[in-house]
């Protein structure tokens, strides 16, 4: 029976693992302007991260057919555009927790937490609110107390937020990860099969592959899918299975490339293999289901080994 072996080579010598810190510490608001300067990513040495070792290669054996990316953090480096977006939208519609404050603001480190235990905008928002009270706004001048006015809230804060994200995108200022591009040339070149899931919205996945990845790689897709196109967001496997599916493989020979934990589970409970490139938020989590953690695709890159 014929078996094929595929193998990450990554030839960096040394590779140091950035991470900030996490806590719940405040900030004060920044107000609106939506022309302001997009934040400046921070990063902070962390030793003792499993990608900070000098490994040559890491191996999986698999029959690969398909490479699958996570769009937010794997693609791009998002997490602090999305946060910008958010508190954008939470400072446009004044939305106030508590009356005595001033509207929320999601701080670097607080985002950091959300959004690796939550995936989806909505979904975060709610669990949130869930939390912390629900608030007033421009929205709804007292805290909204049923389950439509909570999702007209909702809904109406997530769809300014989308449009805010796609003018920072549409700026012309945010550039792929390092290696993403080649990767994806790489392995269409190979035959495999190429798709992207993400737990983000449609409309604004599809902004960030058309400007990003360009045009003609985003229509050479064999599969894409967004949060709208699935019931449940990562860390469950829908979105992955769902791919396997309409990629017409199996799970087990699909590849997939994550940034967090939360894609790691949803890529694993999949049963598929899963290789981490993670961010300045992700590099302290728990990788140990991983195949390989890297801290970009700079030196990745899959070749077929050997063919008995």
């Amino acid at each position: 029976m014929a078996s094929c072996n595929c193998m990450m080579i990554l030839s960096r010598s040394y590779l140091t693992a950035l991470s900030p810190a996490h806590s719940f510490s405040s900030s004060s608001l920044v107000s609106f302007n939506p022309f302001s300067r997009i934040e400046p990513l921070h990063f902070r040495p962390r030793r003792g991260h499993p990608a900070s070792k000098p490994p040559l290669s890491v191996s999986a054996s698999c029959s690969l057919e398909a490479l699958i990316f996570d769009c937010d953090g794997v693609i791009l480096e998002s997490k602090h555009l999305h946060r910008q977006a958010y508190n954008d939208a939470f400072s446009h519609f004044n939305v106030l927790c508590s009356p005595s404050s001033g509207p929320l603001y999601w701080d670097s480190d607080f985002y950091d937490v959300l959004q690796n235990r939550i995936g989806g905008g909505k979904p975060k928002m709610r669990w949130y609110f869930k939390e912390h009270g629900w608030p007033s706004s421009t929205i709804f001048s007292e805290p909204p107390e049923n389950d439509a006015d909570r999702a007209k809230l909702i809904d109406t804060l997530q769809d300014w937020k989308t449009e805010r994200y796609k003018e920072i995108i549409k700026s012309g200022t945010v550039e792929p990860r390092p290696g993403v591009l080649r990767l994806m040339d790489e392995a269409k070149a190979a035959g495999k099969k190429l798709a992207v899931c993400s737990a983000a919205t449609k409309s604004s996945v599809i902004l960030c592959l058309e400007n990003l990845i360009g045009m003609d790689r985003f229509q050479s897709l064999d599969c894409f899918l967004a949060g709208d196109d699935v019931k449940e967001k990562k860390p469950d496997p829908l979105i992955y299975l769902t791919a396997a599916e309409k990629l017409g493989v199996s799970g087990k020979d699909c590849l997939v490339v994550e940034d967090s934990v939360i894609g790691l589970q949803a890529a694993t409970q999949a049963g598929m293999s899963c290789v981490i490139t993670y961010t300045s938020s992700t590099a302290d989590q728990d990788f140990k289901d991983a195949i390989a953690i890297y801290p970009d695709l700079t030196d990745v890159s899959i070749i077929k080994v050997e063919i008995e």
